[in-house]
């Protein structure tokens, strides 16, 4: 079955996947992972597939999932509310300094990162080596703890996880701060990051609880991480409470990161400047209750973006590549989502076997960033074509901006 713009696999005993991934490589794993998702009794509709999809656990990345009467923890995962934001400045490109090492290095002392127990928040505000101001935390915090308390009452365990701590960090991997130049020269800061450690704890936590259940209810899975929830249990009533919260940890986090990185830029630039001119904060790991197609259901969406009509968003291509600030069309067909980046092509561990440090310092010219063996598996190369990951959506967004780099601080 084909459509102009987008091509539907046909599932035996289970709902169709619309792909918008025409003109863009996609690994026959994930559409047999995406099959094994769409003969779960209660999706509904069909799975929404977006052109950076590939592997992932239990389902792919890249996936809009709409159900009714249950939720898949692992589908949701275990960086919950991982998402961007982003910021357009005042400045322009005539404003940053001639040499951005020193930028790059307040953002790094100002913004905790990586997985050195001092940057991931371990020590800290206890021993007074914490780069981010006690007090911004602190606020934040205010507004998250009541609730965290209470999931904690029901799920002791998650009251000695890395969450006050980790509030205000970026985290690692594919996690990243960067300075952008959009398409007329003014200056943007974007960053990616989510629910860190206590979202992990909590993915974590529900996942095992759902596989659980389904060995004491003797239901047999397609794949094991493809365990659910139903309605009506207190598994899911306690999963939808501390997932929801986890994603509001997430855009707190995030908040906190951008005033802070804010604040950092203002030590090397002294020329005063505006900041969210325009501004995004969007998840791309997470599940909330829509209404489509004449229902209310949970979308979780795996690597997906929100994008209602007329609906901000930020899908950033690899390290060294454009990112783009776009706008929602609203498909309904996509159940109102778009992509959450170019996706990768390969695992991190054959980007190290396949590239050198030499490749790397090639693909980041002119960008201030890591130049070094430990983030080869973050190479451009290591991910999708952006330009293509674009054209293969243009049906569901349209570009609003496009952003170039010149500094990138990784986790």
């Amino acid at each position: 079955m084909k459509n102009e713009n987008y091509d539907v696999l046909n599932v035996e005993d289970g709902r169709h996947v619309k792909m918008w991934t025409k003109g863009v490589p996609v690994e026959d794993v994930a559409k047999k992972q995406l099959a094994n998702t769409a003969k779960m009794p209660f999706i509904y509709k069909h799975i929404a597939v977006m052109p950076d999809v590939h592997l992932g656990k239990g389902s792919t990345i890249g996936s809009v999932i709409p159900t009714l009467g249950a939720v898949i923890p692992a589908a949701v995962g275990v960086d919950i509310g991982c998402g961007m934001m982003a910021a357009k400045t005042t400045l322009t490109a005539n404003d940053l300094p001639d040499n951005l090492s020193a930028l790059r290095s307040a953002i790094e002392r100002a913004i905790p990162h990586g997985m050195s127990p001092k940057t991931r928040g371990f020590r800290g505000r206890d021993e007074g080596s914490w780069n981010t101001p006690p007090a911004a935390v602190d606020v934040a915090w205010g507004q998250l703890k009541d609730e965290f308390d209470a999931i904690c009452l029901k799920t002791p365990k998650l009251k000695t996880t890395n969450n006050y701590r980790h509030l205000g960090t970026l985290g690692s991997g594919n996690h990243f701060v960067e300075v952008c130049l959009d398409e007329v020269g003014f200056v943007w800061f974007m960053l990616h990051s989510g629910s860190r450690g206590v979202g992990n704890a909590i993915g974590t936590h529900f996942i095992e609880l759902a596989k659980k259940d389904m060995r004491t209810h003797f239901i047999n899975l397609p794949d094991q991480d493809l365990a659910y929830l139903a309605e009506g249990t207190q598994h899911y009533n306690d999963y939808i409470q501390a997932v929801s919260w986890a994603q509001k940890f997430a855009r707190t986090n995030r908040d906190v990161m951008m005033q802070n990185l804010i604040a950092a830029v203002r030590t090397v630039i002294t020329k005063p400047f505006e900041t969210h001119v325009e501004a995004v904060n969007c998840h791309h790991n997470y599940v909330q209750k829509e209404h489509h197609f004449g229902k209310d259901v949970l979308i979780t969406r795996k690597g997906a973006v929100s994008a209602r009509p007329g609906e901000l968003g930020i899908i950033p291509g690899s390290m060294g590549a454009k990112s783009f600030i776009v706008r929602g069309k609203g498909n309904p067909d996509s159940f109102n989502s778009c992509s959450h980046g170019a996706g990768r092509t390969m695992s991190r561990t054959e980007a190290k076997r396949r590239y050198t440090l030499d490749d790397q310092i090639k693909a980041t010219e002119g960008v201030e960033c890591r130049k070094d063996e430990n983030v080869i598996d973050e190479i451009p190369m290591a991910y999708k074509d952006i330009d293509a990951v674009m054209h293969a959506q243009r049906d569901l967004v349209e570009v609003v901006h496009i952003l170039k780099q010149v500094v990138c601080v990784k986790g």
